[in-house]
């Protein structure tokens, strides 16, 4: 998986905070703590010596770090009390060329090594594990494998995996050219047909560079740093990766995956000794030390401000044809390894463009010049040096250089005025709530906070001190007022390493990129001897074999059934009342001070006409200004008092039946440092009773920027489209989640951005307000320690007892369920038709719902129509072993036993009614899925015509399916 420009250092960014109040649960975190703080300095393990043992109160973890003696490979360990364990090793990749070694690289390695040469192995193990995430990514100048789990043995298993494909991959040359790039014929049985480039990776980089926003970052990172391996694609530039050769991937291979070039990562409470000692003997062992000669150099600063001007595709999701340029100003920033230097100029950057009172958003996204921030807004600490970039996107083509003057005047405002002392709170506060907060993949979080800093030789361990960053950052504030001011004056105001970058739809861009590929194609095809193309049809139709065996993953490592755990963990609720019918449930989990309030309102009374707009309405409800506050006071007091508010659109299935659904709502949902529970649940009170719903300036602001984030999402999330699509006419809820998050509601809000006239859709605002901010079939959630509980209840009661009623006598918080008469399940294919070089496609089949027994051995769909038929044969005739059934609920249970955070926990009971009971009773019903069960219910849901069945499809146009009335173009 290829990231440019990727904001790793985001999954954490302005993460520090005061370290007060973390005593409530230091106690559960201390035991992997204390074991870890018992290392000395020196002390050897394993192969490994320490050199650094240091406690991170803030997180509540124990770092040490240590060095290989043979290699000198770096290692980190964070000793944390969490089940859910993370490993990842990184290489430092630094690519010359755009032809895609480090992400080519990457996926090979992935196709078998000495220890397990079979095909795919890293693959065939998401069926053999409990893993809960597992994946690879190639960033701009490194290359990441994580992976994580609750198992001990599982860890062992996957550790070996990694190991094995990391150092000692095969690199076959069949593997090169199914992930790399190959010539192949179109159809490799006949050498008639014409040669074409194929790939995994080719055609993986085509879809990425079909977004617009990635083609800008892309260019951006590119012509911001020059100088080295920053101007090249990591990820491979489709005109260049024909030209990288299997024996320059081997090369980057050995000169690049060597432990010496290696950083080792692990955390969680698993014993660190185990893992020194297992990646002592399989992996580092066997190798010397080297020098790796991968460091990046230093950018040379440019004496003057630089221009560049590209081109793109124009986007026909956008709204407006005639403003559809993007331009942004660029800043190359200090080393990312000055760790203070870097926490202050995030700070900085988050106090310049994040939220309505931001300098950049008030000049910028308020000026009415453009749809949103540009691609990449704010700072970028993904290489070697940091940089920040602001713009707009959506602009019109004359406007570039008002922007440009725009950026320029509020970096003088900037400069003379400073920021406001709330402001700055505000995001020290955001800081310390992040800090609190339990992620479930917090050891992932980590990895990428930590991954460039560490990849560029800085100290990982000091960018993990947040306490003591946030402490120094006060400090500099009161001893110079003027600290951030001066900051602005340094790196902004009188830095020539400047550039300015536009981009501008070319309606001839993609046709030009098609004819690029042409010559590049018949470069290649006019430079093959016959002889040549003889060797190319027989390796076509010998990796075409290859593909077809079966595979024997029986050298791998697997769990057993019996290593699941038989009985889920039981979750402790209880049910009260808030003002004397309004249920609230309350589940006590250890939240570390904070506190995590939600609430559901039924739209089930909304007339139909309005129901397209909700998520509309959901996404602006808490950004118009509320009560005496505007919008700008608002954000300040939700910034100041929480961790933010949301609102969402949800539509809750029938868990008993498939023509039914229980509720159609929106979920609001928020969190505080319970100090400010009071103030949180006042804000609450303010929207819910007086939201400033006729602020038309501001709202059409908003929808701008909702349409653009629709548009720009769809090339990322084109799968999930198009599944949505494909379910929306198999079960009555489908329609519905359609609207609410289907290519319907991207279609939608492009034609309100560009409706001159805003106004008969706000006043659908107030008719959807009276429906659903009121007390009428409202339901509260709380999670929160057990000593906050009775505050909550408390604030949340007070919270209700604001709210109006419109009914006098109050409905069943579950009521009957939604059951539409006219509703009939009927096949439909869809292709909607967009200017991508890939194709997006999704198949649903109806089968049965969650209660059902079926439900448990519903088989999973592929993703091709041509794939999923081959699944169905293959299930309807029971060609699959017992190992097969066992690697299935290895891997449902995988998915099943996730761990769920305690801010989320009793979350499926609040919204589906999903009990301990009922998880059980389906838990035992997966245990009993039996060869005969498969075949039954394949039998009965997947053979032809035995279930009505939907697909859909994103992407370009397809002869095949213009000339077949059966499909639907959109």
């Amino acid at each position: 998986m290829w990231r440019s420009g990727w904001r790793a250092r985001g999954a954490l960014r302005g993460l520090g905070g005061r370290s007060a109040d973390l005593r409530a649960w230091r106690w559960e975190s201390s035991a992997a703590c204390e074991r870890a703080l018992r290392y000395q300095v020196g002390e050897k393990l394993h192969g490994f010596t320490v050199s650094q043992v240091t406690a991170v109160p803030e997180l509540s973890l124990t770092a040490v770090r240590l060095s290989h003696d043979g290699t000198g490979a770096q290692y980190l360990h964070l000793a944390r009390e969490d089940r859910n364990n993370t490993f990842s090793v990184q290489f430092r990749t630094t690519p010359a060329d755009s032809s895609g070694a480090p992400h080519i690289l990457e996926h090979t390695v992935l196709c078998g090594s000495q220890r397990y040469p079979c095909r795919d192995p890293f693959f065939k193990m998401l069926n053999r594990s409990l893993c809960t995430f597992m994946n690879a990514f190639t960033a701009s100048d490194y290359t990441l494998y994580p992976f994580s789990t609750q198992n001990p043995k599982d860890f062992q298993n996957l550790l070996s995996v990694y190991l094995d494909a990391a150092f000692f991959p095969c690199l076959r040359e069949l593997d090169f050219w199914q992930e790399g790039w190959r010539l192949e014929h179109e159809d490799p049985s006949d050498p008639q047909t014409p040669l074409v480039f194929k790939g995994v990776v080719f055609n993986e980089m085509k879809g990425v560079f079909a977004d617009n926003e990635r083609i800008f970052s892309q260019h951006l990172q590119n012509r911001l740093l020059p100088d080295h391996t920053y101007a090249v694609v990591s990820g491979g530039d489709p005109l260049c990766i024909p030209d990288l050769t299997w024996e320059q991937l081997r090369r980057f291979h050995a000169t690049h995956y060597h432990p010496s070039n290696a950083r080792f990562f692990t955390y969680g409470n698993f014993p660190l000794e185990q893992h020194l000692r297992q990646i002592h003997e399989e992996a580092l062992s066997k190798f010397q030390k080297i020098e790796p000669r991968t460091a990046v150099p230093a950018q040379k600063p440019w004496d003057q401000p630089r221009e560049f001007q590209i081109s793109c595709a124009p986007d026909s999701l956008a709204a407006g044809s005639s403003g559809q340029t993007t331009v942004s100003v660029s800043f190359l920033l200090p080393h990312i390894t000055d760790t203070f230097e870097a926490f202050t100029l995030s700070l900085l950057s988050s106090l310049l463009v994040s939220g309505p009172s931001a300098p950049f958003y008030q000049s910028l996204i308020e000026s009415g010049l453009g749809t949103g921030f540009s691609p990449d807004a704010g700072y970028n600490g993904c290489t070697r040096e940091a940089y920040f970039s602001v713009g707009l996107q959506g602009v019109a083509e004359e406007d570039v250089g008002a922007v440009r003057d725009l950026v320029d005047r509020t970096l003088d405002g900037v400069i003379e005025k400073g920021f406001e002392a709330d402001r700055i709170e505000a995001l020290l506060h955001k800081i310390e709530i992040q800090m609190k907060h339990q992620s479930v993949s917090f050891g992932l979080a980590l990895t990428l906070h930590i991954a460039s800093c560490w990849n560029h030789d800085g100290d990982p361990v000091e960018l993990l001190k947040l306490g003591a960053q946030v402490a120094q950052f006060r400090k500099c504030l009161e001893d110079n007022p003027k600290f951030l001011q001066e900051k602005v004056q340094q790196y902004f105001k009188n830095n020539q390493h400047k550039l300015t970058l536009s981009m501008t739809p070319d309606d001839k861009y993609s046709e030009k990129q098609m004819q690029m590929e042409a010559e590049k194609l018949k470069q290649k095809v006019s430079s093959l001897s016959p002889e040549d193309k003889q060797r190319l049809h027989e390796k076509g139709l010998e990796l075409q074999a290859q593909q077809s065996q079966p595979q024997d993953a029986s050298c791998l490592p697997a769990l057993k059934v019996s290593d699941i755990e038989p009985r889920i963990p039981a979750t402790d609720l209880e049910v009260a009342t808030a003002a004397g019918d309004v249920p609230v449930q309350c589940c006590a989990q250890p939240t570390n001070g904070l506190v995590y309030f939600r609430a559901f309102a039924s739209l089930n009374t909304v007339p139909e006409e309005l129901r397209p707009y909700v998520p509309l309405f959901c996404s602006v409800l808490t950004k118009l200004g509320c009560g005496s506050l505007d919008y700008r006071e608002q954000a300040q007091q939700v910034e100041l008092k929480t961790g933010g508010l949301a609102a969402s659109p949800q539509v809750l299935p029938d868990d008993t039946h498939l023509d039914t659904y229980e509720q159609v709502g929106v979920l609001f949902s928020s969190l505080c440092l319970d100090r400010n529970l009071p103030d949180m649940m006042r804000l609450w009170s303010e929207i819910f009773n007086s939201p400033r719903l006729e602020e038309e300036e501001r709202f059409r602001v908003l929808v701008k920027m909702t349409a653009q984030e629709l548009a720009n999402g769809v090339p990322d999330s084109g799968h999930l489209y198009a599944s949505t699509r494909a379910g929306r006419t198999l079960a009555s809820a489908g329609d519905l989640q359609e609207a609410f998050g289907g290519m319907d509601q991207v279609r939608l809000m492009k034609r309100i951005a560009e409706t001159a006239d805003l106004t008969p859709v706000l006043k659908k605002l107030p008719r959807i307000k009276k429906h659903l901010l009121n007390r009428d079939s409202l339901r509260c959630a709380v999670n929160a320690t057990p000593q906050q509980m009775p505050q909550a209840q408390r604030a949340v009661d007070g919270f209700v007892r604001s709210l109006s009623r419109s009914q006098k006598e109050r409905k069943p918080v579950r009521p009957q369920v939604v059951e539409d008469p006219t509703f009939k399940p009927c096949q439909m294919k869809t292709h909607f038709l967009l200017p991508f070089p890939v194709n997006y496609v999704a198949e649903c089949v109806r089968t049965a719902p969650y209660t059902d027994p079926d439900h448990a051995r519903d088989p999973r769909s592929m993703e091709t129509l041509q794939s999923f038929a081959e699944a169905v044969d293959w299930a309807r005739s029971g060609r699959f072993t017992q190992q097969d059934i066992d690697e299935a609920k290895l891997s449902v249970f995988a998915s099943v036993d996730a761990p769920v955070a305690p801010s989320d926990r009793g979350l499926d009971h609040f919204l589906y009614g999903l009990s301990d009971e009922m998880k059980q009773v389906h838990r035992e019903q997966l245990f009993a899925v039996c060869r005969e069960g498969l075949v039954d219910v394949s039998n009965r849901y997947l053979g032809t015509g035995r279930s009505t069945r939907g697909v859909a499809l994103l992407g370009p146009e397809n002869s095949r399916i213009a000339k077949d009335p059966s499909w639907i173009i959109r």
